[in-house]
């Protein structure tokens, strides 16, 4: 078990430091202008070691991709009984914003540039974003009776679309020059708008987890 736990963080430290590498060799000479080979040259490593870590090219850049994808509709599926699902997406953007986690859009200028200078780019951090929204929405479902599949997919959809919002807001931000605390403030002001917004939509959809087993 040690050892495979050994195997195991080893094996994500490896991920990230190609990653690293990758990101700056991209932010530094364009995406498309650096090759697969160049990257895994400069991190060290043999070229399938890094097509095996990161299939696609946009990988090396989105490491995180997983983390963005699932970390909403995770926090919601596990939200305590009796909370509902808005108040949970609210209250686990504010974590994050609190925990400083770029995935939220608001770190990075270099990253930001490149991946609005990248067409391959921008549309990888497009279809991550709609792979989220798909993942709340089976949350939802699944919590939810089947006459009212589609109401679930629509506040699925909302929820997703503020976070996407607050994502290219922040990036607007942050190529504007706003940064630090004065950045996470006026982010987390913008959060708590969005979100009242949408509390009259879905003030009636309360669909309910899964009763948690007590063994």
């Amino acid at each position: 078990m040690e050892t495979q736990g050994l195997r195991e963080r080893k094996k994500r430290q490896t991920r990230e430091e190609i990653a690293n590498v990758a990101t700056a060799l991209f932010a530094e000479l364009g995406f498309e202008k650096v090759t697969i080979a160049e990257v895994a040259a400069a991190a060290g490593v043999a070229k399938m070691t890094v097509t095996n870590h990161f299939p696609l090219k946009e990988d090396l850049v989105f490491d995180r991709a997983e983390h963005i994808v699932h970390g909403l509709p995770d926090a919601v599926a596990a939200r305590p009984d009796g909370e509902p699902v808005l108040a949970a997406a609210r209250r686990y953007h504010a974590q994050q914003l609190a925990a400083g986690d770029p995935t939220l859009g608001h770190r990075g200028v270099d990253f930001s540039r490149m991946v609005e200078s990248s067409p391959a780019l921008a549309a990888r951090e497009r279809q991550i974003h709609d792979q989220r929204e798909q993942a709340l929405a089976e949350v939802l479902v699944a919590q939810t009776r089947p006459a009212e599949e589609l109401t679930a997919r629509v506040a699925a959809a909302q929820i997703a679309g503020v976070y996407r919002v607050l994502y290219f807001t922040a990036r607007r931000f942050l190529l504007d020059g706003l940064q630090g605390p004065e950045m996470a403030e006026t982010l987390g002001a913008c959060a708590q708008r969005a979100f009242t917004l949408l509390e009259v939509d879905l003030s009636g959809f309360d669909p309910r987890p899964r009763l948690r087993s007590t063994a």
